[in-house]
């Protein structure tokens, strides 16, 4: 275990215990002791009106974007509730496009094609990238209650005939683990990460806006992409670690690489 570049690194993981074994597997795989302290939970909508009546007219689109695995789960999991076959999105000349490979994997779990994926590995980009493809085309966006706005209308300034339908809640939990939360704000970890703007918003409503600041300059804030990354900075707190590749995967590595640098400077010569 010793060999391991996260050998004796306590790790918080702030997602939700659902989304997080990826991550957990990841990073004891390199050696690190994690422990878990969710700061956003996920529901079904309040209404599912608006994203049923989506689901039933399915073969009439002629793209649908998915930016999460939560968008994935909850979308595909109604369509069994509704007995509603997907078999009639992969028999139509319907793109399938997917934010990252994770929610691509999720797709092809599902039994689907997926026909483009983000390079940009953001919301952002994969509008950019599709371009002209969606330009008049029928667009089908399922998404968070808490969803970028931006990302609606940049696909509407593309040209696309937009429809945005909440396929899952956003929520903060009524309370997370106080023993837990009084370790990290005692520097008794060495990183928080955090894989969403609301997991890091909900920490820093627990923790006190302006002590997160202080907090980041003690405990190494990690964040899963540059959305993420960019919330925590407009907060006012550091972000030491920030994975290039918004995965699992890739921010274990920017974790371990994180601290073997640190070893390396301390390593007497």
């Amino acid at each position: 275990m010793d060999s391991k570049p996260l050998a004796g690194k306590r790790l918080v993981i702030t997602r939700a215990p659902e989304q997080a074994r990826e991550m957990i597997h990841a990073l004891e795989a390199l050696g690190a002791e994690v422990l878990m302290l969710p700061t956003v939970e996920f529901l079904p909508p309040e209404d599912w009106r608006e994203l049923d009546d989506a689901l039933r007219e399915l073969s009439g689109f002629d793209a649908i974007l998915f930016l999460s695995k939560n968008a994935v789960r909850y979308i595909f999991g109604r369509c069994r509730e509704l007995g509603i076959k997907c078999e009639v999105v992969e028999s139509s000349k319907c793109m399938i496009a997917a934010v990252g490979p994770g929610t691509a994997q999720a797709i092809a779990s599902e039994g689907l094609r997926v026909d483009y994926i983000a390079k940009g590995q953001t919301g952002e980009a994969l509008v950019r990238e599709l371009g002209d493809r969606v330009a008049r085309q029928k667009v089908l966006l399922p998404r968070s209650d808490r969803g970028d706005e931006c990302l609606s209308k940049a696909l509407r300034e593309a040209g696309a005939h937009l429809t945005e339908v909440i396929a899952y809640r956003t929520t903060a939990p009524e309370t997370i683990e106080p023993g837990l939360l009084a370790r990290v704000r005692g520097g008794e970890v060495d990183a928080v990460i955090f894989a969403s703007p609301s997991a890091f918003n909900t920490f820093s409503d627990f923790v006190g806006v302006d002590e997160v600041a202080n907090l980041s300059a003690r405990v190494q804030f990690a964040a899963l992409g540059p959305t993420t990354a960019n919330a925590i900075r407009g907060a006012g707190a550091r972000v030491e670690i920030e994975s290039a590749e918004p995965s699992a995967s890739g921010l274990a590595n920017a974790i371990a690489m994180y601290y073997q640098r640190q070893a390396a400077k301390v390593r007497p010569a």
